[in-house]
């Protein structure tokens, strides 16, 4: 017997009706959680208020976090996706140089365990702190597990404290580039490689297997000046020789903490009231009083009294080039050669604005994009001072970008050099026709009409013409870099080919003209200005705390999840999203190095 017509409309009614309910719901339920998280980020932004140090304080330096060159302009905490924030080296070294003058910070605690960010910017960090020990402030540090960067770092300090039953991880540096071949071959594909430069590493891995031997001796060059700027250091600072601290390093004798005790790389096993009953004695405290610390973060709301940054001379503009470079916008932490050109036309065209410090921490990318770029750091160097200031790495197109700097500064443990170009085009012919059953046919109006195919192999003469673009770009990246150092092209080319060059080799090459971080680079700019009483200034703009969010919420800020989420495994979703966006010729070096 079939059902009555009556119940079923009143069954699909109610059933819609609920359903449509529901969606209203829901959709309230999100439109006042989004209402809410806007309110109070708008009330947490208008409360972040300059806070005065109080007295007999100790700054607690962390660094859990990692570091890029800027920090987010984003201060808003409530953080929908538990987003991975960043701290900004140019803020932690204001205000190590700020704890510096404050008569109310009587020391730092250092309380690091894994840094997460390159040797350069740990140097940067070191600087400021022995610098910071000048004014006869205490330095100590405390930590359950030392990484090698982080007890590089914490080796500066007056005391070092490692709990008892915890460990230094001190064995020497390894260079690790990830290869692809193996995955390639299983998948049939073929990778067409025209490049210029024996050592352009950048497409190795697509064709092989291992390190070439010019790779390998650039690699091992490398990290050698990397470890003898680190055991050099630790040597000073610990007053332990540099054979003998090669010998722990051989021996991993520092991976326990009696022997790190005996070898003296640290002075103290402790727990961590035993360091904070050291640290009473050290402010003259009572045992039950609490001790006044102050974060970094929270200290960067403190007012500098003691700065001389009134601008009554003029302004000092910091551009920032952070990550690959590309066309388009970018953003904070991939350089867009639009955004970035912007940016030097405002600086050149700002009366105001007496220099610019070009702060660049990038290992290259599109070459059409960096020559966009070179364009305008060229025509504003013409105008006003522009010093460069490298990062961890300024290479092939980071360091093309450079080159018409006024004056180049780098760590000697930057990455730096890499001149040389290639193009990539694949060939998934294999995979399409052999594993994937796919085949393809066309028809064409003109011979070369299907220039550039990635479903068969390039044909010799559309090689040629690639082979001919590149050696046009190679040829236009040397004379660059040839005008803006003032070397002949023969010379550029002998150091070119691809090769990659720490700053210490750098340096006696002619690629940068001397030592020197972030605040150097903004002394030379001042001296080269020459002002005396200036402000600084920072491009490209950054997105309002709002549109932040906002992207936040629209999911443009994907990716800042996959990182949380994937933890060290996100550098080979990194690395084949690079790939996948390689778009014409590229100067980039080595896109995958892990220096361990």
């Amino acid at each position: 017997m079939s059902e009555n017509p009556i119940l079923i409309f009143m069954k699909d009614f109610f059933k819609f009706m609920f359903a449509s309910m529901l969606g209203f719901f829901l959709t309230i339920i999100l439109l006042s959680i989004i209402l809410f998280t806007v309110v109070v980020s708008l009330v947490a932004l208008a409360t972040t208020e300059e806070i005065s140090t109080p007295r007999n304080c100790v700054l607690q330096i962390k660094l859990d976090r990692p570091v890029s060159d800027r920090s987010p302009k984003n201060p808003i905490f409530i953080d929908l996706y538990s987003r991975s924030r960043r701290d900004g080296l140019t803020d932690i070294l204001s205000n190590i140089h700020k704890a510096k003058n404050d008569n109310n910070i009587k020391g730092i605690l250092l309380d690091v365990s894994i840094i997460q960010a390159g040797l350069s910017t740990i140097d940067e960090i070191r600087d400021a702190l022995i610098n910071f020990k000048k004014s006869g402030k205490f330095i100590i540090s405390y930590s359950e597990f030392y990484s090698q960067g982080a007890y590089y770092l914490a080796s500066v300090s007056d005391r070092i404290y490692l709990q008892p039953q915890g460990m230094i991880l001190f064995k020497g540096l390894d260079a690790e580039v990830t290869f692809l071949k193996g995955t390639l071959d299983k998948l049939d594909i073929k990778m067409q490689i025209i490049r210029h430069g024996k050592f352009k590493a950048a497409t190795e891995p697509l064709f092989l297997d291992k390190m070439s031997p010019e790779n390998h001796r650039q690699m091992s060059e490398l990290v050698n000046n990397s470890w003898g700027k680190i055991v050099d250091g630790i040597s000073v600072s610990r007053s332990i020789s540099i054979v003998q601290l090669n010998q722990i390093a051989d021996s991993l004798k520092a991976e326990n903490p009696e022997d790190a005790l005996k070898y003296k790389l640290v002075d103290q096993l402790a727990f961590r009231d035993e360091l904070l009953k050291d640290l009473h004695q050290k402010l003259g405290l009572k045992d039950k009083k609490e001790i006044n610390f102050i974060t970094l973060e929270k200290y960067a709301n403190v007012p500098d009294i003691h700065s001389n940054f009134f601008g009554k001379d003029g302004k000092i503009a910091v551009i920032y080039a952070t990550g690959s470079i590309g066309g388009g916008n970018g953003n904070d932490q991939s350089i867009g050669s639009e955004r970035l050109s912007k940016a030097f036309r405002k600086a050149r065209e700002d009366n105001r604005i007496k220099a610019i410090v070009f702060r660049i921490n990038s290992p290259g990318g599109s070459a059409l994009a960096s020559d966009v770029i070179w364009r305008e750091v060229a025509l504003t160097a013409k105008e006003k001072p522009v010093v460069a200031s490298f990062g961890d790495v300024a290479a092939s197109g980071g360091y093309y970008i450079a080159c018409p700097a006024t004056k180049i500064l780098a760590n000697p443990t930057t990455i730096t050099g890499s001149i040389g170009v290639f193009g990539v085009v694949p060939n998934l012919k294999g995979l399409f026709n052999n594993k994937l059953g796919i085949t393809f046919d066309e028809a064409k109006t003109n011979a070369n009409s299907d220039y550039i195919s990635i479903t068969k192999p390039m044909p010799a003469y559309q090689v040629k013409v690639l082979q001919a673009e590149i050696e046009n770009i190679y040829s236009s990246f040397v004379a660059k870099v040839a005008e803006g150092r003032h070397l002949s092209k023969e010379t550029v080319d002998s150091i070119g080919q691809g090769r990659v060059w720490s700053g210490k080799d750098a340096k006696q090459i002619g690629l940068i003209d001397d030592y020197g971080g972030f605040e150097r680079a903004v002394e030379v700019a001042v001296e080269l200005a020459k002002i005396k009483n200036y402000s600084l200034i920072y491009l490209p703009e950054q997105k309002e705390p709002i549109q932040e969010l906002i992207d936040q919420l629209t999911g443009n800020e994907t990716e800042t999840v996959l990182e949380k989420e994937m933890g060290e495994y996100y550098k080979y979703y990194q690395y084949l999203k690079e790939i996948q966006q390689m778009k014409g010729v590229q100067a980039r070096m080595p896109f995958e190095i892990s220096i361990n």
